[in-house]
């Protein structure tokens, strides 16, 4: 099957899940992913594409605990905190910018641990037959942003449009979801689209070139576990929150000590093909870490970034919305 079909249908069914964990939040409970007493604590991790689901399954780092896990499945960050934001999470998932974004709309949540990654994950690619060779020459183009207004891939195009010159005006941004986007540039109906992750990797795959990534500062590189308000003033879940954070920090570890069962594992839960496989685990976060005033700081000046153009407002201030009490320097 073709990989851009495989992983259509893998995040169609993410798509399909998010609908019915929307029912759920609307009419009870849905099944627990693992066994156990229904008295014990719930906790619904939030996710993106299954990417903590495939490491935390593959690494084996969830096994044993003393609460009940549930996974909040979506496509992109901006549902994730719509469920979080519902109480159908209670835990988030998301780069930098689009928990500004969050914040930003009053969702209530806080950062408990940054992550942190070379940036090489987000890019600009446009077909290979087009006549876009730089970033000057995007003026006047549409550019296509995955996933919503507020993604980490927009602020990437708003970054090295203004280091090359150009005002956010000088491009017509065009909003769409990753598997959407993804079937359109493929048949060709998109020139440039700037993504992130699995999506970039394909299409570089299927008839793309690199314009641009996120290395060299051009993102930030950091992303957030973010825990709700109520989750975190629940003692029980706040413990199990905890808990959740330590487990995960092991299975980054496991992973940067095991890449070629992480790939595979990848492979099986995405329908990736072993070389973007590959490639995704080359770009993965390498470890859990605090929120620190550095984390905060770098942060801060994207939310400033795309305040300035428009594309955020209010511009919250981070510091408001951390919890340094779970991982700590």
């Amino acid at each position: 099957m073709n990989p851009v079909h495989r992983v259509s249908r893998a995040l169609s069914s993410t798509l399909v899940l998010t609908a019915l964990l929307a029912t759920a939040a609307c009419g009870g409970n849905t099944e627990a992913a693992s066994g156990g007493s229904s008295s014990r604590v719930t906790l619904t991790i939030g996710d993106q594409a299954k990417n903590l689901q495939t490491l935390l399954d593959a690494s084996g780092a969830l096994k044993g605990t003393s609460y009940q896990v549930k996974w909040a499945e979506f496509e992109g960050a901006a549902p994730l905190f719509q469920a979080v934001q519902a109480g159908a999470a209670d835990t988030s998932y998301a780069a930098d910018l689009p928990t500004l974004q969050a914040l930003s709309g009053g969702v209530p949540v806080k950062a408990v641990g940054a992550l942190h990654n070379d940036g090489t994950h987000t890019g600009i690619v446009v077909r290979d037959d087009s006549s876009v060779k730089s970033v000057k020459d995007l003026k006047g183009k549409k550019v296509v942003v995955s996933s919503a207004k507020g993604s980490i891939a927009e602020y990437l195009l708003a970054n090295v449009l203004q280091r090359a010159g150009l005002s956010y005006d000088d491009v017509e941004v065009q909003y769409l979801l990753p598997t959407d986007a993804q079937a359109a540039f493929t048949s060709g109906k998109i020139e440039a689209w700037a993504t992130f992750g699995v999506y970039k990797s394909v299409a570089e795959q299927q008839g793309g070139r690199l314009l641009v990534n996120g290395a060299d500062g051009r993102v930030s590189g950091y992303g957030f576990i973010g825990a709700s308000e109520k989750a975190l003033a629940d003692q029980g879940k706040k413990a199990a929150v905890s808990d959740y954070l330590r487990r995960l920090d092991k299975a980054l570890a496991w992973s940067r000590a095991h890449p070629d069962d992480y790939a595979e594992a990848i492979q099986r839960n995405t329908g990736a093909s072993p070389e973007i496989a590959k490639t995704l685990v080359s770009q993965a976060n390498s470890e859990l870490l605090p929120v620190s005033s550095q984390v905060v700081q770098s942060v801060q000046k994207v939310g400033d970034t795309m305040h300035g153009i428009g594309v955020l407002t209010p511009n919250p201030t981070v510091a408001d919305h951390i919890d340094t009490s779970l991982v700590k320097e």
